[in-house]
């Protein structure tokens, strides 16, 4: 995939603290990842619980828990990041 990609990220709410919510705060390691290599991210809430789903020229091509990112950070630690980038490169 070359740079400059339109990545669309869902994401769901999930359960911290005893409230369910929208969080951002486990995405920002994926985000910085994905604009690192050129990519625009567009993150998008739905309705599905605890999940995150990246399409790329309407085709879903990444899908993980939510909660198994790693909180904050740079995503240069996590390896579901770097698989979630792999995929998007490999999109075409």
């Amino acid at each position: 995939m070359p740079s400059n990609a339109k990545v669309m990220l869902y994401y769901g709410p999930y359960d911290a603290a005893a409230t369910v919510e929208y969080r951002q705060s486990r995405l920002q390691g994926l985000k910085t990842i994905l604009s690192r290599a050129g990519h625009i991210v567009d993150l998008r809430p739905f309705k599905d619980w605890n999940l995150v789903e990246l399409w790329v020229n309407g085709e879903k091509v990444f899908t993980c828990d939510i909660r198994n990112l790693d909180y904050g950070g740079d995503g240069d630690l996590d390896p579901l990041c770097q698989e979630a980038c792999e995929a998007v490169r490999r999109a075409y």
